[in-house]
Formats: C-alpha cells, sequence, structure tokens
C-alpha cells in the first residue's frame, strides 16, 4: 500500500541536523532545490492503494539510489552508511535515531517500481524544468556526443565472474588469517553455475558465521560485492552473461562489450537529452532523437555541436529542414552519397571503418582509384571471411564459398558544398570550441558517479542507472550555477 507524503518524524533529537548539516551542504541545497514529491505521481500506479502492508516511502527510496549514484556505494555499503551519515539521514528525511532500511528492499524498488517507467526522460525533464525556471540555461546551442560503458560482466562467463570475485574475498581473508583454508568449502570441480553460486553461497556464511572480518573495509567490501552479486543478478548469472550488452569499437583496435549512452547538453553543461543503446549502435542515427527530446524538454535548439559523426546525408538535410544550424566536420569516408545497402553497414568514426549489421568490424580499407581523374574514387572495405561463413545474418550477405567479403564506397568530392564552405567560417571554429565541455560531462559521469562499467545486467538496469548519474550530475550542476 502507497504510504502518505514523506514529512519529517518529531524527534528529540532533529536539532542535531541544524549543528551539523550546515546550510551550505550539498544535499541540504538539493533537497530544497527539488520538489521531489513527483515520485509519488509518477509510480502511484505502481502501489496498491487500499490494500497490504505500508510500503516503504516511494520518495526515500528514491532518494536511496540518488545517494548511490551520487556516492558510487553498493547497497549494502550504502544503507550501512546512512546509519551513521547525518547529512544521508538530513536527506532521506529520516530522524537521527530511526532504523534504516534493508538492502535488498533496494533491489525489489528497482525491479518492481522503475522497470515499466520512462525515468530517463523524466529526470532530464525535470532537471531542465529547474534550469530554465532558475534563469540558468540562456544558450541556444547543444553539443552532442556518446559515452561508452562497460558491461557489469564484460564477456566473461557467469562461473568466471563468481570465481574472480569469491577470489577476491578469499585472497583478503588470507591476508588476515591464512588458517581459514581449512574452514573454507572445497571449491566445485564441476563448471555448472548451480554449483558457482551455492559454493560462493557457503563461502559467504563461514565468514559471517566466524564474525571476526565482517567489519573490516578490506573484507566487507568484497564480501558485499559477492553477496550482491549472487542476489541482484542471480537471474541473469542463471542464464546469460548480459543478453543486451554487444561489442563496440572505440578505435580501429579497440573494442568494449556493454552500451552506450548518447547525451546531448547545453553551453551551461547540462544535459538536455540521453538515449542508451547496445554498444554496436552508430552515433550519428541518435541525432534527430536527441534534438527532439531537447526541445520536449524545453530547449530551444538553434545550433548542434558534434564530431564528424553527425555529419551524414540524413542529418545534413533534417537540420536544413528545421533551421538548425550543424557543427560537425564533414568527412568523405562518412559522405553517403549513393552507396548501396547503406541500411546495413555503419560507418564508425572512431575505429574510422565500416560495421556490418552484425557488428562486425572491417578489418583494412583499401583506395582504388586516382584523384581528379575519370570516375570517383572508392574505398573498399574488406572484412574477415571467417566470421561471415559463421554469422547469423549472413543471408543475403555473404556468398556461400567467396574467399572475400567487402563493401565499397564512392567518394563523393563534390557533395554538402554548402556545409563545407560553412565549416571554413570562422563561425564555425568558433563554436566547434565549444565541443570540449562535453568530453569533460563524460568524464565526469565516469570517474565521479561510476558510470564506466554498469551496476546491473541488462538494458533496462542501464537507463535506470543513466537516469540517477544524469540527474544527479544536473543537480550539482544547476546549484554550482545558481551561486556564480
Amino acid at each position: 500500500m502507497l504510504p502518505k507524503q514523506q514529512s519529517f518524524i518529531l524527534s528529540p533529537y532533529i536539532e542535531l541536523y541544524n549543528i551539523l548539516v550546515p546550510p551550505d551542504h550539498m544535499l541540504r541545497k538539493m533537497d530544497e532545490l527539488v520538489d521531489f514529491s513527483f515520485v509519488y505521481e509518477e509510480l502511484q500506479e505502481s502501489y496498491c492503494h487500499d490494500n497490504g502492508r505500508t510500503a516503504q516511502d516511494p520518495v526515500r527510496m528514491f532518494k536511496y539510489l540518488l545517494l548511490k549514484s551520487m556516492f558510487d556505494l553498493s547497497d549494502v555499503d550504502l544503507v550501512e552508511r546512512s546509519k551513521t551519515d547525518l547529512a544521508f539521514k538530513f536527506f532521506l528525511h529520516m530522524a537521527p535515531e530511526e532504523e534504516v532500511i534493508e538492502p535488498s528492499l533496494l533491489t525489489k524498488f528497482r525491479k518492481l517500481r522503475l522497470k515499466d517507467m520512462k525515468l530517463l526522460d523524466l529526470l532530464i525533464g525535470k532537471t531542465v524544468e529547474i534550469a530554465i525556471e532558475k534563469g540558468v540555461i540562456r544558450s541556444t546551442s547543444i553539443i552532442v556526443d556518446a559515452t561508452h560503458t562497460k558491461a557489469r560482466y564484460t564477456q566473461k562467463t557467469p562461473q568466471e565472474v563468481l570465481r574472480e570475485r569469491s577470489k577476491m574475498l578469499r585472497k583478503a581473508i588470507y591476508t588476515l588469517d591464512e588458517s581459514m583454508k581449512n574452514v573454507f568449502p572445497c571449491k566445485p570441480v564441476t563448471n555448472v553455475i548451480p554449483d558457482e553460486i551455492r559454493y560462493c553461497e557457503q563461502l559467504v556464511a563461514v565468514i559471517e558465521e566466524d564474525g571476526r572480518f565482517t567489519e573490516l573495509p578490506k573484507v566487507r567490501e568484497p564480501l558485499n560485492l559477492l553477496k550482491e552479486t549472487i542476489t541482484d543478478d542471480l537471474e541473469h548469472l542463471q542464464t546469460s552473461v548480459d543478453p543486451d550488452a554487444k561489442v563496440g569499437h572505440k578505435s580501429a583496435d579497440s573494442s568494449f562489450f556493454g552500451y552506450k549512452t548518447h547525451l546531448a547538453i547545453s553551453e551551461e553543461r547540462i544535459i538536455t537529452a540521453a538515449t542508451i543503446t547496445t554498444g554496436e549502435q552508430p552515433d550519428g542515427k541518435q541525432l534527430k532523437t536527441l534534438i527532439e527530446k531537447s526541445k520536449a524538454a524545453g530547449m530551444t535548439v538553434e545550433t548542434v555541436i558534434g564530431d564528424t559523426a553527425y555529419s551524414e546525408k540524413d542529418n545534413l538535410a533534417y537540420s536544413e529542414q528545421n533551421e538548425i544550424e550543424l557543427v560537425s566536420k564533414l568527412n568523405p569516408l562518412i559522405t553517403q552519397g549513393n552507396r548501396k545497402k547503406e541500411d546495413e553497414f555503419e560507418f564508425n568514426k572512431d575505429a574510422g571503418m565500416y560495421v556490418c549489421k552484425a557488428g562486425h568490424l572491417a578489418k583494412r580499407r583499401a583506395r582504388q582509384g586516382k584523384k581528379g581523374k575519370g570516375k570517383n574514387q572508392v574505398d573498399t572495405y574488406y572484412f574477415d571471411v571467417n566470421k561471415c561463413k559463421i554469422c547469423p545474418v549472413r543471408e543475403g550477405c555473404y556468398k556461400e564459398g567467396a574467399k572475400s567479403k567487402t563493401y565499397s564506397v564512392s567518394i563523393k568530392c563534390d557533395e554538402h558544398l554548402a556545409q563545407a564552405a560553412f565549416q571554413e567560417s570562422e563561425g564555425f571554429k568558433a563554436k566547434a570550441k565549444e565541443r570540449y565541455k562535453i568530453e569533460a560531462k563524460n568524464s565526469e559521469l565516469k570517474h565521479r558517479h561510476g558510470y564506466d562499467v554498469a551496476s546491473s545486467s541488462g538494458l533496462v538496469g542501464m537507463e535506470i542507472q543513466g537516469a540517477m548519474a544524469i540527474f544527479v550530475v544536473n543537480l550539482k550542476r544547476i546549484l554550482k550555477l545558481m551561486e556564480q
């Protein structure tokens, strides 16, 4: 049953907050800035209103997840810290002596209450609304880019993940008491995941029953990580590594396994739109969506700044139709021209190669023809034929028995003359210098808010993580701009 809206509980110790949580504390300012009652409105359909036990306050649960993203903590460590950190308790609207929740409730809240919400668009829209209301967004330009996030389990099997994390825990224990080797359960000899899970559960039980090491930070962190891996992601461990994660390419010889977050930010460095896709998706195809989402959030978009990935033919046409200035340099390798099967092959600007619809990157490129003589030059991209032979989508793409697989693109030197002239102008060059701001924002998300690695499996979990991280960085930026 949905509880009443959140309010402070009367307590003889409430004055501690005025003494120990100063007016300029970030969590106090964030609590004053945002009216979190919108959480009730968005989640009311997820709760029963007249039956069952009263649920934990959804605003408090939502705030727990914000703190998790803000301080990059596991569920267990987050709840443990909220027992003694008065700033946390103030933000959560708890009395100083009030008991905290069970960590497992955070998993239930994510999976049962948030999974069907369009949380990403909702939270970004809320922060942009606040920014416009406070007068901190004045620009009419957005900067676009994509950042990658590695999957939690990368390309390891579930068994390898569990073995790696149980090994980390055992090594931490052995540095304190090597005799524990005689107490720990025997390692499984099979390669079956239920046996590996059972072993990890027994290992955790032995350590907790012993009780000597659980409060030590060097043991508590790997212990909590292993417990969270077993409980929070048990269903994923039993089925697959990460069914939604895909291989993407950062350069010709560097790849990652995970997801991409496509971002749009204002010149004031407030994120105005985002989409989260699997790792192999091209950046340029998301431009229209980012512009439309930014407008829906309340932004006026007159200029878009991006790298060469966004200068493809469709984006130039869309920008012209909507009277938007596209500050994105042309690259002759990206020029779409009249190439065949353009829906089956996409250009990866980081690797400088084409990627087929199965996500395989071309291994080399060769240019044919002479510049300025006769027909246009052609770039031919060569794919690994051994991968093509076993590709699940080879029908209609790879001819059985062929010794090579290539894809050719004509280099249209006389295309996009207007954009080519524009990119030589002083106005273009001045606007292009603003692009560094989104690189700094990507770095902040990864290094301060744990966005370099997914905190759970699946695209839904990635979207929840992204929504919380972006909500936090936007609020922090708004507070910073309000102080100036």
